[in-house]
């Protein structure tokens, strides 16, 4: 057992207000306890309901590192189970997505299962006779995860089987996925195509902070969009100059300090927050002919107007996705070890709105998300130079200090300069609370 395992004490002293210690990013063992602990008393996105529309449709992924299935049963709701056959353990489902029909069926002795993971059929049953199969974990079925939540089509789940409810873990958070999905007249969301996946050499939480880490684009990408921005001015071109959509894209990442002090973030308890309070780089993007129009036959031209007024720019949901509404877009960051994130980022269709809307958000996703992005690249950069600079002896802390106040209160909603480290303290502060809340229930028993 080594010095951070379920040791309450010595895991909330990693984070000290305005500093938090190099092994949340570098320990092995930490990174266990997060899985064993964080990812289990959060509610994580597991996928989108579209991405099983009929039943017996599955998609596989994983839950911090627990292996699950997100499947649309026969009652039409959609349940997540644990991807484990209860028999020998083998993984019931391999393929990403498919339709499985009306039940698992286990490739190993054929053992299979209802889509909500009851127990349908064993071969030669009469083997289990007198056995006391009934008493047994087996006899169970597939399990499910702790609790599952489908909210406005996005599906989340917490492991644990108590806990936090989704309501109180997200609160007014909701509000982003709210505008999001409100910007389709329809009030529906349908992911459009499989997510572009890109491996960073890093911690997951290295990718979470720089979601609202608004003092880096106009350096670290200075060599990306900078450069873009300087042959742009080159040709001849001015600030009134209509910009192509690429353009319109990757220029703001130049914007000064300024622009994204006063942008403004908010935050919220439990480890949420925003960047785009007033404004944010997708503020003056082109309006696409008739989308207006459409939004005010679905709501109402008042309605229509605040919808497309809030542009904020990255929602983080902790413990490892952030959103755009403005784009419809999503990406959440897989952890696979203390120094290795997978990181998919899902694009979605307004159901009902026009297809240029999806197309600019797919060149979104390609410019700067992509494997083979030219602006995801100094991000890369970035992260993999801070995971091998943290394995450096002498300091021992990293600075999250910006904007600090004492006694910071992390259970109210804040609105503060655009530049503020707050959202990361804030991240933080949920880290410490979702670490030591189960480990506080076993101190308790005993």
């Amino acid at each position: 057992m080594g010095r951070y395992t379920d040791n309450r004490e010595a895991v909330a002293a990693l984070v000290r207000g305005r500093e938090v210690h190099r092994d949340v990013y570098i320990d092995d063992e930490v990174f266990r306890l997060e899985m064993k602990h964080l990812f289990a008393n959060t509610w994580v996105f597991v996928g989108h309901d579209s991405q099983t529309p009929n039943k017996g449709d599955y998609f596989t992924t994983q839950v911090g590192d627990q292996p699950v299935i997100m499947v649309r049963h026969t009652d039409n709701e959609i349940k997540v189970l644990y991807n484990r056959c209860p028999h020998k353990g083998t993984k019931i489902a391999i393929d990403r997505t498919g339709n499985t029909g009306k039940f698992f069926r286990c490739p190993y002795h054929a053992w299979s299962f209802k889509t909500d993971g009851c127990l349908l059929a064993i071969p030669l049953k009469k083997g289990y006779e007198g056995t006391g199969l009934d008493q047994s974990e087996g006899s169970r079925g597939m399990k499910a995860v702790g609790a599952v939540k489908n909210y406005r089509g996005f599906v989340f789940a917490r492991l644990a089987e108590e806990g936090i409810s989704f309501e109180e873990f997200f609160g007014n958070a909701l509000s982003s996925l709210d505008n999001m999905v409100d910007r389709s007249p329809a009030g529906r969301l349908e992911v459009a195509g499989p997510p572009l996946r890109y491996m960073h050499r890093c911690n997951w939480k290295m990718l979470v902070e720089n979601q609202t880490d608004t003092c880096h684009p106009m350096v670290a990408h200075e060599s990306s969009a900078g450069t873009a921005v300087q042959i742009w001015n080159e040709l001849g071109y001015t600030e009134d100059d209509p910009k192509p959509p690429a353009m319109e894209i990757i220029a703001p990442f130049m914007s000064p300090y300024e622009f994204f002090e006063n942008m403004g973030i908010r935050t919220w308890p439990n480890g949420h927050g925003h960047t785009g309070v007033n404004h944010s780089i997708h503020s003056n993007y082109s309006a696409i002919p008739g989308y207006f129009e459409a939004l005010c036959d679905a709501y109402g031209k008042q309605k229509a107007k605040a919808i497309l007024d809030e542009n904020r720019h990255n929602t983080v949901y902790f413990p490892n996705i952030m959103i755009k509404g403005p784009i419809q877009q999503l990406r959440v960051f897989i952890p696979l070890a203390a120094d290795k994130t997978l990181v998919e980022s899902y694009i979605y269709r307004l159901v009902d709105a026009p297809d240029e809307l999806t197309a600019r958000t797919a060149m979104y996703n390609r410019m700067i998300n992509a494997p083979t992005s030219i602006v995801g690249h100094d991000d890369l950069e970035m992260y993999e130079r801070a995971q091998e600079g943290l394995h450096a002896d002498g300091l021992e802390w990293v600075n999250v200090q910006r904007l600090y106040e004492e006694d910071e209160d992390f259970d109210e909603e804040r609105v503060e300069n655009g530049t503020t480290e707050r959202q990361m303290r804030n991240q933080f502060h949920a880290w410490v609370k979702f670490m030591t809340v189960s480990m506080n229930e076993k101190e308790a028993a005993e």
